[in-house]
């Protein structure tokens, strides 16, 4: 497995990173992979050289957070491994148990280093952006999580291109610490980022995460129980032209003798402005097959063939300004 920079920063980090929304505890949702069945899952991902892992403190409420850091540590040394956790969706209905205030980050910080049973998280990931919390209430608090030593580096997610430069620009004013990491949704069917937030984080050196990159299941063919019940799968994806792209990845897949799943990867792979794609799986085979695409070379016509198709779409979360409605919508649905 390659190491590679994290954009300008002097972190080092594999060419996959390893995202853990599917472990932790199936009481949170029915595809989740409970420890038992997580721990031989996460052995063959460092197998296969990944040492970046990608969690969050609301995945299975906290649970995922300790399944796999506890794993990945009775393997390998702590300092070997790059763990990203996240912050800001509700861990309980408490009002200021949410959100990017100065009281959440500074909890939400100390709780996910009790559950990840370490003194220090590589990568601190904020989940969404807050309209309802000041820029600089928030960029104050990550700043004096990263001076206190709890956290190495920030990064951001889901939001726009201008929040996400308002608060970096209210950072450099301040002189406190600024983002080096945008993770965001992106996928052959979903390429909305490309507009502003891709171009603005490689002109700014800010290294690029892609969550998502099969589309919910949709570019692997999947009728696996979270298609069933993950209710932003037929949400987000699933139009005429999704399927018309769907079904040009199932034929340059039959060239190849690959699945839909590698092909789409390897799309992914092949876009320079991405700096580590956000892989998942729920088995060692999953992992394995999403790590051989690595090996598959698209040629340029086939690349053209899947991109030509493209058409704008409605930016995710466009009609819905705080992404915390979402959550609290869909939270009853599972």
């Amino acid at each position: 497995m390659e190491t590679l920079s994290f954009g300008q920063t002097g972190l080092k980090v594999s060419k996959l990173c390893f995202g853990t929304m599917t472990i932790g505890s199936s009481e949170w949702k029915p595809w989740v992979l409970d420890e038992a069945d997580a721990q031989p899952l996460l052995k063959r991902c460092l197998d296969l050289g990944i040492t970046f892992f990608d969690t969050a403190n609301w995945y299975s409420t906290g649970e995922s957070e300790r399944v796999v850091a506890s794993t990945l540590t009775s393997m390998v040394p702590r300092d070997q491994l790059v763990l990203a956790t996240k912050a800001y969706y509700p861990m309980s209905d408490d009002p200021n148990d949410r959100g990017l205030s100065r009281k959440h980050l500074l909890s939400s910080v100390d709780a996910s280093l009790r559950r990840l049973g370490t003194d220090y998280i590589d990568l601190f990931v904020i989940h969404a952006f807050d309209p309802d919390t000041p820029v600089e209430e928030t960029m104050e608090a990550l700043h004096d999580i990263v001076k206190s030593g709890k956290v190495r580096y920030l990064g951001a997610s889901t939001m726009f291109a201008w929040q996400f430069e308002q608060m970096n620009h209210v950072a450099r004013q301040n002189g406190w610490t600024s983002f080096v990491n945008m993770q965001c949704q992106y996928n052959l069917l979903y390429r909305e980022e490309e507009r502003e937030m891709i171009p603005y984080c490689n002109d700014q050196g800010i290294a690029v995460t892609a969550f998502s990159p099969l589309a919910r299941g949709w570019l692997s063919g999947s009728t696996a129980i979270r298609s069933k019940t993950d209710i932003n799968f037929t949400n987000m994806y699933g139009d005429a032209l999704d399927l018309e792209t769907i079904a040009r990845v199932e034929t340059i897949a039959t060239d190849h003798g690959a699945t839909l799943a590698q092909v789409a990867l390897a799309w992914l792979y092949s876009r320079d402005d991405i700096c580590c794609p956000i892989i998942g799986a729920s088995s060692e085979s999953q992992v394995e097959n999403n790590v051989s695409a690595l090996d598959l070379e698209l040629t340029a016509n086939e690349i053209e063939t899947l991109d030509e198709l493209y058409k704008p779409r409605d930016v995710i979360n466009d009609h819905v300004p705080n992404p915390m409605a979402r959550y609290l919508e869909g939270k009853s649905d599972g």
